[in-house]
């Protein structure tokens, strides 16, 4: 029997490897070798214990390259390299069948693996529906195909935020989904207004096109943001940090008619304080964003194949699968971007 190795979470910062059975694919199924799994905010959580359903086989930010395919299977063949998309969507709730697949009931839970809960991209191979595999460039570096889900979700955000040619857009936060919201911002031609409290990732900010940057610990960003736009507020406000008290600064930033996107979860969730008339008067729309749709996932595929969005500087390290446990030590520290475990190479 042949079989390929798997990494599970099992406890708060144990990692265990397990040999999984390794089958041929069925007649609508993909086995991919795994190249690449970046270590999502998601993962981090279970390896440090904040969330604690154990066992748990994280991943979910995967690219790898095609092994083999069912014999149903049209859209990819051997040898092509991949990204997989591992949201679940029945396609039978309310939501699937209202065009929101992204809100259905079963989002998150997976069982890529059989008998083992979680999506499960840390593993030599993984075997999939084909819907969920979408070929990328011949060219194109696994490293960055990895990065195919994260850039989906923030996607679906700019979607939301309905940008239009020339408004003031502001970004708050520059982790690695405020750094993807200010290249596509600047795709849809907005001028980029990035807030941040570290100076270095205000730098990254600017490398990825933001026009101007603000320190939010040097400055008032709601009255920066105000003078900036001749008192209007801006047009559209992406508010991608954790932190309530930093929504409210976002709606207060929203001009007129402008959108104010929480694309970020907040932790804790305390509620924060809105005037209702500001709303009833300005009609401005506070909107969220979570998990990307099907068709978000391929705009992102095309971006990164495309090299219309650039993730070089988004990528903090290499790790190669037998150091798992080292790359989730990185992934952890704040000062990091993505992570990326390599599935298909050892240490020695």
């Amino acid at each position: 029997m042949s079989t390929y190795k798997l990494g599970i979470l099992t406890d708060k910062k144990k990692i265990e490897v397990k040999d999984v059975e390794k089958r041929e694919p069925d007649k609508k199924q993909v086995l991919v070798k795994v190249d690449s799994c970046a270590i999502c905010t998601l993962e981090q959580r279970f390896y440090t214990g904040v969330m604690n359903r154990y066992p748990f086989a994280g991943g979910h930010e995967v690219a790898g390259v095609v092994e083999a395919v069912g014999e149903g299977v049209k859209n990819v063949k051997e040898g092509d390299k991949v990204s997989i998309r591992l949201l679940t969507s029945c396609g039978e709730c309310y939501y699937c069948r209202n065009g929101h697949e992204n809100q259905c009931v079963i989002s998150f839970i997976a069982e890529t693996h059989k008998g083992i809960a979680g999506p499960g991209g840390m593993a030599e191979y993984m075997m999939v529906d084909a819907k969920n595999v979408y070929k990328m460039a011949d060219d194109i570096n696994l490293e960055h195909a990895a990065l195919t889900e994260p850039l989906a979700c923030c996607v679906h955000s700019i979607q939301n935020g309905d940008i239009q040619l020339g408004d003031d857009v502001v970004v708050i936060g520059v982790g690695i989904m405020g750094a993807l919201h200010i290249q596509l911002a600047k795709l849809k031609g907005a001028r980029v207004i990035a807030c941040e409290v570290d100076e270095a990732r205000l730098e990254v900010a600017r490398k990825m096109g933001a026009d101007v940057t603000i320190n939010s610990k040097a400055e008032d960003v709601v009255a920066r943001v105000k003078e900036l736009t001749e008192g209007r507020g801006a047009d559209v406000v992406f508010c991608t940090v954790a932190i309530p008290a930093i929504g409210s600064q976002a709606v207060q930033m929203t001009g007129k008619v402008g959108k104010t996107v929480f694309y970020s979860s907040f932790h804790p969730d305390n509620p924060i304080e809105i005037s209702p008339n500001k709303i009833h008067s300005t009609e401005q729309i506070i909107t969220g964003s979570v998990n990307p749709q099907t068709k978000d996932f391929l705009i992102a595929t095309k971006l990164l194949s495309g090299g219309m969005i650039d993730v070089t500087e988004l990528i903090s390290g290499k790790v190669p699968f037998d150091r798992m446990e080292e790359a989730f030590e990185k992934a952890v520290d704040p000062s990091t971007y993505r992570i990326i475990v390599k599935c298909s190479q050892r240490s020695c």
